[in-house]
């Protein structure tokens, strides 16, 4: 089980992940991503599902043609984690 980010901790991965905005209602983060095509949506959506799956930690997201919308939080320790972390910088990096 991950455990949830300190506030140090928190701090420095939101400067770290300056496309992402941490949520007001809750311990998340969110960020969208918005791509040329539905094809390069759908790719970068594929490549961050197969990084998911290896973490076993999924990404709450939504999709609509070229567009998807992102919230990353750990269910398990009701926050975010470094998991959470870890998953956003790869799809920052994913998305290009």
């Amino acid at each position: 089980m991950a455990d949830k980010l300190d506030d140090a901790t928190r701090r420095a991965a939101l400067a770290e992940l300056t496309e992402w905005t941490p949520l007001e209602d809750r311990d998340a983060i969110a960020r969208t991503f918005k791509f040329k095509t539905f094809n390069e949506a759908f790719g970068f959506m594929t490549k961050a599902a197969l990084k998911a799956e290896r973490m076993n930690h999924h990404p709450e997201w939504f999709n609509v043609y070229n567009r998807v919308e992102v919230t990353l939080t750990t269910h398990d320790c009701g926050g975010l984690s470094e998991l959470d972390v870890t998953l956003a910088k790869f799809m920052d990096k994913a998305a290009g």
